[in-house]
């Protein structure tokens, strides 16, 4: 374990921009070595599977990340999982029997693969990364945003995603479902009320319905929420440009914060094209990769919002560079969270550090013991998320909870 003189050279170098990674003390203490991994998977719903990583080492220490939600919007079956460990083992073979603080090393080492792979590989990879950050923030003794320059906020606003959480999917459900977000003290609500959008070419009709459908919901959504509290809508790149551009002008009356990716995002032609002709402000960039694959969106304030998640962007170190390449364009970050706690407790140490930061998501309500799979218990108190001041992400998980829910 790094002693204090050696994590206090470390934090002098960072305030005079002579940062060295590790500290050149570091390895004077016995060597902290990686020695093995896991993937728990946890099942939260007949739709939900939280797939969370842990790091072990020979000194007892251990990291945590997740790689949930890279199989698309399909249930995560075991055969997911499967190939998610295999895909781990390839990236583990990088850090086994290496120091969790040499994240540079292991980042030089995977980044190619993570983006020739598709965001399986890219999950994989930001999954060990974000497990070696809570390693490097435990071995230090000092929580994980430390290391990135230390924290310019103690509290996170949030919002609740009620999409999962919504039943029955109509108007009424989605009111409900924001209604009892509000009360639980959000001041900022999302759903996607187009899920399950007729695919193109479907009679012009049935997607009229769909559009209707949609556009009511939103609208029982405000009026049960009020006109305080903010209000998003995802679309799930369900739409082309023309029928983008209608959409959000029927919903002008509902004083949107954000209209969330009514096409793809990699769509950037098409993205720039809806936002000159619409009022709202725009989001995007669930899935999308490193800093290459952000700078698009950010240039030109293509989007008002970026969406980078930690699980697949690349890890936390790529999340704080994607955040300050789109500050230069006047663009601020909501990362993407629509996942299993150790995910938001991952977010949640880089949202601290970012000065464009606007929002996290949370996947609300959707079990009553998501807050119990983390020790000390994820709390949420008036909308928003404390950042704790306990070594690396400050959590480990509860074995008890995570073993009563295999997949």
């Amino acid at each position: 374990m790094v002693n204090r003189r050696s994590f206090l050279g470390f934090a002098a170098g960072a305030a005079t921009g002579a940062l060295v990674w590790p500290p050149r003390n570091a390895h004077a203490q016995p060597q902290l070595r990686v020695t093995g991994l896991e993937l728990l998977p946890v099942r939260a719903t007949e739709r939900t599977v939280w797939l969370f990583v842990r790091l072990r080492t020979d000194r007892g220490l251990t990291g945590l990340g997740e790689a949930s939600d890279a199989f698309g919007f399909a249930n995560t079956s075991k055969q997911d999982a499967t190939r998610m460990e295999a895909e781990l083992r390839g990236f583990f073979r990088l850090v086994e029997g290496t120091s969790p603080l040499d994240i540079g090393q292991y980042r030089d080492q995977g980044e190619p693969a993570a983006m020739k792979g598709g965001l399986i590989s890219a999950t994989a990879y930001s999954a060990i990364e974000q497990a070696l950050w809570d390693l490097a923030g435990k071995a230090l003794g000092v929580p994980t945003c430390t290391l990135f320059g230390g924290r310019v906020r103690s509290t996170l606003p949030a919002y609740a995603n009620v999409n999962r959480a919504t039943r029955p999917r109509t108007p009424a459900g989605f009111a409900a479902a924001a209604r009892l977000a509000v009360g639980d003290g959000f001041r900022a609500v999302k759903a996607a009320p187009f899920d399950g959008f007729p695919p193109p070419g479907s009679p012009s009709a049935v997607i009229d319905a769909a559009v209707d459908g949609g556009i009511a919901s939103i609208a029982a959504m405000r009026d049960a929420i009020g006109p305080d509290v903010e209000l998003m809508v995802d679309c799930h790149s369900f739409f082309d440009v023309p029928l983008a551009v209608s959409v959000a002008k029927r919903l002008e009356p509902y004083r949107l914060a954000w209209y969330e990716e009514p096409v793809p995002p990699e769509r950037t032609q098409e993205t720039r094209d809806i936002r000159r002709q619409i009022q709202q402000p725009m989001a995007g960039g669930e899935i999308l990769y490193g800093v290459a694959g952000f700078a698009p969106l950010s240039r030109d304030r293509t989007v008002d919002v970026i969406m980078p998640d930690v699980k697949h962007c690349g890890g936390l170190l790529e999340l704080t560079r994607i955040a300050a390449v789109a500050e230069t364009g006047g663009v601020t970050v909501a990362p993407h969270n629509p996942s299993g706690p150790v995910s938001t407790a991952a977010s949640v140490q880089v949202c601290a550090v970012l000065t464009n930061f606007r929002l996290l998501e949370l996947q609300w309500g959707e079990v009553d013991w998501r807050s119990d799979v983390l020790t000390p218990p994820e709390r949420f108190e008036n909308g928003a998320i404390r950042v704790p001041d306990r070594p690396g992400f400050g959590v480990e998980l509860n074995e008890q909870v995570v073993r009563a829910h295999p997949l």
